[in-house]
């Protein structure tokens, strides 16, 4: 049987993205026996970066996936060209170059998943500082691909051994987050889980909803968002018949739920299920985005420009990115 392709976008050419997507394909045969991984970005990057780790590999240039060779052999690795944006920045670069050249990649690979040539796509590292010193006006990858596929409900999940965590809320400084709670969202949001969880194969899930404030708000002694806002949508949500628990503290329901009480925690906001994943294992954690028309997978992790370049850089949670793509394309097809 013809395995499936999965897309890898480069990630931005001065962070460690080059380093782990080639380390990932290299050293790692059992990708190639789940998929056949093609990787989206310039051939001009891929071979500086081959050079400078001295590393062999056959890169095999395709713009027309109906001539894609269904064989490979070793160190063989499939590349959809992308128009390379001159200079290419060097290892941890802040520059406009490194923004459109990551941006150009992800809409390739957005574009071969929309027509089918490839059935998911697992991302490398971008960065929002270069992005921003370019006139492309999305934030993240998540704005990016929500948007260019006019998506409506996307979510993150992150996934770590047998702890899942959505997110209420992602990319918004600290002091917005209160604000940002809110009673119908936060039932949709738990309705839009549920769903997922559903769609992932939980015939009934159970989900937790992290408390925003220490100890719950210790009936409103520490804060009353927990009774004014999250306790009322988690009981309209279970007068809709969907298994839901909480507010729990934070300091408790990720143990709880890595230990398999519930299948996944809704966190309030990014840093509050993000580090409870990356200190569980930082280099096994992986990212999906739900809700798109095809699959997304992402390493949990940034750039890592303070590294990038010196070929130490642990390709694990890329990996793992693309061995997620690959498995989970199979179930839901």
């Amino acid at each position: 049987m013809k395995t499936k392709h999965i897309g890898i976008t480069l990630g931005d050419p001065a962070g460690i993205g080059p380093e782990i997507v080639l380390k990932a394909l290299l050293n790692h045969p059992e990708v190639y026996e789940l998929c056949t991984p093609v990787v989206f970005g310039p051939l001009p990057v891929l071979k500086k970066y081959l050079t400078l780790f001295g590393m062999e590999a056959s890169l095999i240039s395709i713009n027309d996936f109906k001539k894609a060779p269904e064989k490979l052999f070793q160190n063989d690795i499939l590349v959809f060209n992308t128009p390379l944006v001159e200079p290419i920045p060097e290892p941890g670069q802040i520059s406009a170059a490194g923004g459109e050249n990551s941006f150009k990649a992800i809409n390739a690979a957005i574009e071969q998943a929309l027509e089918k040539n490839i059935c998911a796509i697992a991302t490398a590292p971008i960065n929002k500082q270069s992005l921003k010193k370019t006139q492309i006006p999305f934030l993240d990858h998540t704005a990016i691909f929500t948007n260019l596929t006019d998506s409506h409900h996307t979510m993150t999940l992150f996934v770590t051994g047998n702890l899942r965590i959505f997110f209420y809320s992602r990319h918004i400084p600290f002091k917005e987050i209160v604000n940002a709670l809110d009673e119908e969202r936060l039932l949709e949001t738990i309705k839009v889980c549920n769903q997922y969880l559903k769609q992932m194969g939980f015939e009934n899930p159970h989900l937790a909803v992290a408390a925003l404030n220490p100890h719950a708000g210790e009936d409103g002694l520490f804060g009353t968002e927990e009774i004014d806002i999250i306790t009322p949508a988690i009981e309209r949500a279970r007068m809709a018949n969907i298994r839901v628990t909480g507010p729990i503290p934070a300091d408790s329901v990720f143990h709880l739920a890595s230990r398999g009480r519930y299948e996944a925690v809704l966190s309030l906001y990014h840093d509050q299920g993000h580090i409870a994943a990356k200190t569980l294992d930082f280099f096994g954690t992986i990212s999906l985005t739900l809700g798109l028309p095809f699959l997304r997978t992402s390493v949990d992790h940034g750039t890592a420009f303070e590294i990038a370049g010196k070929g130490i850089a642990n390709e694990t949670s890329m990996v793992e990115a693309i061995k997620a793509a690959a498995r989970y394309a199979w179930e839901n097809d």
